[in-house]
Parts: structure tokens; sequence; C-alpha cells
């Protein structure tokens, strides 16, 4: 039985060599792009259209046409090649419709050669869009699979040309049109087919600036933050959204390119990774995704998954809402018809409407099942692979530590998971060196029917959170080349900074009192000026010798406590200005206690990246918008390892000093 998808849905392909069929209703263009891992199109060699109909591996129709079939051999695509994306465009310069809302549904089939139907996908919700995105064939782990798209383009194929990365994408089309313009007088005509299946139209990602626009290619993002109180923050480089915006806040862009490398050809292939056989998956392995090393392509790889999981559960939400429609629809149906209001005949239609709502919903729960199992078998192969900075603190990893002698390309600030994918949970992985400050958040928790802790205790763990994450910080760079700093005006934090204090790894003594948060910040802030002066000269080197060139975390606890107006200036630089010159921030603080200010310090909160001590909901994926619950990530209750790794990183300070 074919699978009938709902758009970003996926479904794993048997077969080789296929045959995809396309039915319109009226003639468009129709093409297939050859993408490399990111999914760029390298070149109008790798676009087969109308006017070019055959690439390495696929082949099209070479004309415009309300039926099209296109062939792919996917044993016989480059090794470069890892996504086709078949696309439907709509001719320009004729008297046809301009836009896809204003034709019948597109229809399409994913056929082995034998006929058998694998998969199939009605393209609906269709407005503006002159050029779609029908459907892609991706590679994962060895296998192929097929995911329902629905990518609509307002601008046409030069937009959809020139977002997967085709420079020429203006010439490609022309180039297809005009071709177009001599196939139309003999298009095939419309045939009479019977109305598109409904299906489930999905939700835009709140990262998104346009309802139909993807998220670049080469670029992923990062979840977001909030609180019961106020609006899910983002990732985003440049602050998370302002407390008015929606609920959550969408990851921000994360640069896959290797901060220390520049790219002046392709990465190596990833280790092989064993095939598909029989349709069934291919094994899972650590490592299986791009990038110049082992590091690069684990947070490649942990990011695969992290898109994965929010794609698979967002094409099961809408099947259940899809059969939840149609259930209403049927009821309503039942009851418009007085015959079959009442009585034997009213009651059969309402228990078959009923039992098609569950059938649908078990399909789509078998579905998600299978992804969910798919992916817990490459979390569990992947977890144990992680280097010690995308580690939980449980991973033996930790137990062999020894300070590294290179900084790493990303941190794990903690673990992401969805209602429906419990207990599967994906690390949160950020890019080093971080482009903006933290901020746990030490107000009310959200109440989740368990004892909520009263404000003493949410501030300790919060302080708890933050001492973890200065620990891993600490650990994964070189000794001295991270320094971290600690403002605690009440001396409240004591007890929660002690694995920091105890080893001997900060820098100088917590900063107490409102002379000492003055003088911290002042020095911080000089530190700032010199390095920006020494930047924009070109004389990094002549900094003066009291001015420490290491990495700097600031930890700022119980904030506003001790602070004048202007200190909080000063800290408002150093979370605008540091990053760029490695001074990061770590604010642990109530917002609530801030309330005196006013508007005055929302640029600030805007400014960071909002975590939690307890699980949370306040963080939402690029791709789809979900509402992924944040736990931070700290080590097991009795454990010592986070002590044991912090006193062999002051065994390196002191043997460098």
């Amino acid at each position: 039985m074919a699978a009938e998808l709902v758009r970003g849905q996926n479904h794993s392909l048997s077969q080789a060599r296929l045959e995809i069929r396309i039915s319109a209703g009226v003639p468009v263009l129709a093409g297939a792009t050859l993408g490399d891992e990111h999914g760029t199109v390298h070149g109008r060699e790798w676009v087969a259209h109308l006017g070019a109909p055959a690439v390495p591996g696929v082949e099209v129709l070479r004309q415009a046409a309300a039926e099209h079939r296109l062939t792919v051999d996917l044993a016989a695509l480059p090794e470069a090649v890892h996504r086709i994306d078949v696309f439907l465009a709509l001719p320009t310069g004729t008297a046809g419709p301009l836009r896809f809302g204003a034709v019948p549904a597109p229809h399409t089939t994913v056929n082995g050669l034998d006929g058998t139907e694998l998969a199939c996908y009605t393209l609906t919700g269709l407005d503006a869009e002159a050029a779609v995105i029908a459907l892609e064939l991706y590679r994962r782990q060895g296998a192929w699979k097929v995911r329902a798209m629905g990518q609509g383009y307002a601008g046409g194929l030069p937009a959809l040309l020139a977002d997967q990365g085709l420079r020429d994408a203006d010439d490609v089309t022309t180039a297809i049109q005009e071709a177009a313009a001599h196939t139309l007088p003999h298009a095939i005509p419309t045939p009479s087919t019977e109305p598109a299946a409904p299906t489930a139209v999905g939700s835009t990602p709140l990262a998104s600036p346009t309802p139909e626009t993807p998220p670049a290619p080469h670029t992923a993002s990062a979840p977001q933050a909030a609180s019961t109180s106020e609006p899910a923050e983002s990732l985003r480089p440049y602050g998370p959204q302002h407390p008015d915006d929606d609920h959550l806040q969408p990851i921000g862009p994360i640069d896959y390119t290797h901060p220390r490398r520049t790219r002046n050809g392709p990465p190596p292939p990833p280790p092989p990774a064993p095939s598909a056989a029989d349709g069934q998956p291919a094994q899972p392995v650590a490592g299986d995704a791009v990038g110049w090393s082992m590091e690069e392509r684990l947070y490649n790889q942990v990011w695969g998954m992290f898109e994965d999981l929010a794609r698979t559960t967002a094409a099961y939400r809408r099947a259940v809402e899809f059969a939840d429609s149609r259930l209403e629809e049927e009821l309503d149906q039942a009851l418009a018809d007085p015959r079959r209001r009442l009585g034997t005949a009213g009651d059969t239609a309402r228990e078959a409407a009923h039992a098609r709502r569950t059938q649908l919903a078990d399909q789509a729960r078998e579905a998600l099942d299978r992804d969910l199992a798919q992916l817990t078998a490459e979390a569990e192969v992947v977890e144990p692979a992680l280097p010690p900075a995308y580690a939980r603190w449980d991973n033996p990893v930790w137990h062999a530590y020894r300070v590294p002698a290179e900084s790493p390309m990303a941190l794990r600030l903690g673990d992401l998971h969805l209602p429906d994918s419990v207990p599967l949970r994906i690390p949160l992985l950020v890019r080093l060196p971080l482009e903006r400050g933290l901020w746990i958040d030490s107000g009310p928790a959200a109440d989740t029917g368990d004892r909520v802790p009263d404000s003493a205790e949410l501030r300790h763990l919060a302080m708890e959170a933050a001492v973890a994450l200065a620990a891993r910080l600490l650990a994964v760079h070189p000794a001295g080349a991270f320094a971290v700093q600690v403002i605690d005006p009440a001396g409240a934090g004591a007890r929660a900074l002690l694995p920091l204090t105890q080893a001997g790894v900060l820098a100088v003594p917590p900063a107490t009192g409102a002379a000492g948060v003055s003088q911290m910040l002042e020095r911080l802030t000089r530190r700032v000026d010199l390095v920006q002066m020494a930047m924009r000269g070109g004389a990094a080197e002549s900094l003066p010798a009291d001015v420490d060139t290491a990495q700097q975390l600031l930890i700022v606890n119980d904030f506003p406590h001790g602070f004048d107006e202007r200190s909080v200036t000063r800290l408002r630089y150093l979370a605008d200005e540091g990053p760029a010159v490695g001074v990061h921030l770590l604010l642990v603080a109530d917002r609530e206690d801030t309330a005196a200010y006013g508007p005055l310090l929302d640029p600030l909160w805007r400014s960071l990246l909002r975590l939690t001590p307890l699980p949370d909901d306040h963080l939402a994926d690029p791709w789809v918008g979900h509402a992924w619950t944040y736990e931070p990530s700290l080590a097991p209750v009795g454990s010592r390892v986070m002590r044991e790794v912090l006193t062999e990183v002051g065994r390196a300070r002191t043997k460098q000093w």
C-alpha cells in the first residue's frame, strides 16, 4: 500500500530505480535539481529541465504538459549528490494561470519501475506561488528517502533556483521558459482526473521570513527560550524576540563553516555507512554527516537528527489534525441529512466516521513510531561518541578527561525534547565562540503539577546551572585560553560556586558589594575598549601587559542587586560589545527584580539567550516552530565527575603559571 504523505513527512525508498508521476491539471514545467549535502546546486549541469532533460541519474519530459513522468536512478547519481528536488513551475508569457492557487492541486506519486506505488503527495494550500518544490529525495545513513515538501515561491523559478545556491538562476530560468515557449503549442491536453485527495497543510516555521521561504541551505538554527510570564526567546545571534512577540522564540541561524578553516574545495566524504537492504533502515553510524573532522561531522549529525525529529513530529501532528477535521466534516454531513440524523443509519454513519479517524491516526502514529525508533537507535550510537564539549556529564568520556590542546567548535547547553518523542532527547549544541550572552532565569517556574521550588531554591538551582556551564567551558578550552570571573554582590551564590572556588579555576575571587561590582565591570569594559582599538588598528600584539587576552566569561548573580546606574550601563555595554572581542556574559536573574527600571533594560534581555534551571518548553525550532522542552546539562546527583574535571583544569592552570 502506498504511503500517502502530508507536508514535511518522509518515507523510505526500497528501490533505486524510480518513476515520479505528476498530474497538474494544466500544462506546467517539471524538472529536478541535484544538490550536495547542503542542498546547494553547483551549476546548470545539475538542473534537469525540458531544455536539458537528462543529467546523471535523472531524466525529465521535454515539454510543458499537464502530465509528467520523471525517471530516477539513484545508483547512477554522482557521489557528491545527496538530494534531488523535483520542482514544478508555471509557464510565463502565456494566457495561462500565473499562480498555483488558480489551478487544481498537483498530485505526485513515486513508483518503482515495476509499477508499484511507493508514496504519493498532493500539493494543497498553494496560493500566489509560481514555482514549487514538490518532492525531495535525500540520502541519510546510506539509505534514500522521499519527503513531501510543498515549498512554494511567489518569485517563481528564479527565486527557487537562487534559494538552492545556483549562481546563474536567472539565465537557467530564461533557458527553461524559452524552451517551454516552443513546446506549448504542442502541449499535452489536460486529462480528466478525479479530485485530488485532501492532505494536511503544514504550519510555517517561525524563523522563516515569509510563509513560503525555506531555511537557507547552508544554515541551521537553534531553539529559543521563555518563561511562563513571557514569550520564548530565540537563539538567534542578534537576540530574542520582544516580549510582546509570539510565545515561541525561533532558533537563529547557525553557521556550519568550521571556525578555523577556509573551504577551498568540497569537504572529504563522511565514513561509509551500511547501505539499506530490502527497504530496511541502515544501521546508524556515529559521524555519518559531512565535515572536515569527526567533531564537525558529529555536530552536523546532531543537527540533522534535530531537523528529522522536528519534521516527522510535524507530519504526525498534521496527519492527526487532518483526521480530526475529516471526522468533523463527516459528522456534519451526517447531521445535515434529516434522513440519517436519527436511527440506525445515523449511528452507522457516525461509527464509520470515528473508525476512519482512528485508522488515520493509528497510521500516522505507526509512521511516527517507526521514525522515532530509527532516531533513537541513532542517538544511542551518537551519544557515547560525542567529545567532551558535546557530551553529557554522565558520559564516560569525562572519566578519561585531559585538558585539550585546541578549542572546540561548539558546546552543549542542554537537551531538547518534544512530548510526542519522550524519552528521546536531542543535544542543544551552539557554536563557539558564543555570539551572544546567556541568561539563566531564576524567576518563578512553570507549574508542572510537581512540587514547585520556592524562590531561594530556584535561585540556587539557577546558579548551579550557571556553574555547570562555566565548568564545561573551562574544561573544553586549552589551559589559559578561557577565564571565568564572577560578580556575586551579596555572596548569595557562594554555595553553588564551591566547585569553581575550591578547584582554584576562577581568574580572581568573586566580586562582592557595590565597590567590587564597579571594579570588575570597569576592568572588563577597559579590556573590551582596548581590544577593539587594537583590532581596528591592526595592532593586537601591542596590548598592555595587564590585559588578559583569554576569552572571558562573566557570571553575574542576583542582578540587579548591587548595581547602580553606571554599573547597569557598563553591563549593557559588555552584553552588546563583549562577544565580538571575547567577553561573554552569563546572567543569573529574575526579570521581575528589574521592574523598577521599566523598559530601560529591555534591550539587555533581548540580547541574551534565555535558559532555565528546570525543564521548560520555551524554545522553538526553525523548521516547524514546535515548542521544545529545554533541560539544563547538570552533573548527576552525587557524582564527583565535574569536581574532578575542574581539579584537572586547575592543575593545568597552575603549571602554565
